[in-house]
């Protein structure tokens, strides 16, 4: 009783936090599993349709293309937003001056509600007077259709989440290089390694698993991208940036079909659960 008594407060702020959680994370997962396996319309009583939804789901034509756009999407986040922050914190961690001012203009675009970073970008793509346009024109180079075009518009929805989500990253990069013993890069300076192989041999090894860890982070979070293409292209052009997530939006909303949605949102959790083992069983056998 006494370890029970001194632990209570904690234990209360635990059970506030697995009330939230359950009520907003592990419920709605456990009533999406339901209505995969069931035809509603979530008002009259729902019918048990077996694997039915799932078979739908994997018919409809825009399944493979869905699942086709949200990895290339997840790939070109990876050479942008897996490297763009760590690069940032290293520069970051280099300088003497004005570090505290360039961290909160780093972090900056995270504290923007997503909603007003994206309305933003979409200026910025304006085909006639936006930003990104007229710069090309001050380099008397030509237009470009950037959200218009099956060949830009999902790399410009990658460099809207880039820079949206990228403050986050480089505070955690720079937080664990921070961390680093200085005797190590001393030892290699007097070894006569340059920056180069200063980051290569003592800041890359030094900081594997953050990196490992947030390589599986941006994976899952980038699978799951909803609000770039709801916004700035609708999925298109010709499907070019239709992503799963928005896929299942589709499914729900716009046909009624929430059993299939659910079906699809199965598919993706039960894909994103697979590469996080794989992920985390791969990180423990490095470290042991």
């Amino acid at each position: 009783m006494g370890i029970l008594r001194r632990n209570l407060t904690a234990y209360g702020f635990l059970c506030a936090a697995l009330f939230c959680f359950t009520v907003f994370a592990w419920y709605p997962m456990v009533r999406e599993f339901v209505l995969s396996f069931q035809k509603t319309d979530l008002i009259n009583p729902p019918t048990w349709v077996g694997l039915d939804n799932f078979k739908a789901a994997v018919a409809d034509p825009a399944f493979g293309e869905a699942w086709l756009n949200t990895v290339e999407f997840t790939l070109l986040a990876l050479l942008c937003g897996y490297a763009v922050p760590f690069v940032v914190a290293l520069v970051l961690n280099e300088l003497r001056h004005a570090r505290a001012y360039l961290r909160f203009v780093v972090y900056l675009p995270v504290m923007l509600p997503p909603i007003v970073a994206v309305l933003l970008f979409r200026w910025f793509y304006d085909p006639g007077p936006g930003l990104f346009n007229q710069v090309l024109d001050f380099f008397h180079l030509p237009p470009l259709a950037w959200l218009d075009s099956s060949s830009t518009a999902l790399i410009s929805l990658v460099l809207v989440s880039t820079w949206m989500n990228m403050g986050s990253a480089t505070l955690i990069y720079l937080a664990a290089l921070q961390n680093i013993p200085p005797e190590l890069y001393e030892a290699a300076e007097l070894d006569g390694a340059g920056i180069l192989k200063r980051i290569r041999h003592v800041t890359i090894p030094q900081t594997r698993l953050i990196l490992l860890l947030m390589l599986m982070l941006q994976i899952v979070a980038t699978m799951q991208v909803f609000i770039e293409p709801y916004m700035l292209t609708g999925g298109g052009p010709e499907n070019a940036t239709v992503s799963v997530a928005y896929l299942m939006y589709q499914f729900a909303f716009s046909q009624m079909n929430y059993g299939q949605a659910g079906a699809l949102g199965m598919m993706l959790m039960f894909a994103l659960l697979l590469f996080a083992a794989f992920q985390l069983r791969t990180t423990r056998e490095d470290r042991a």
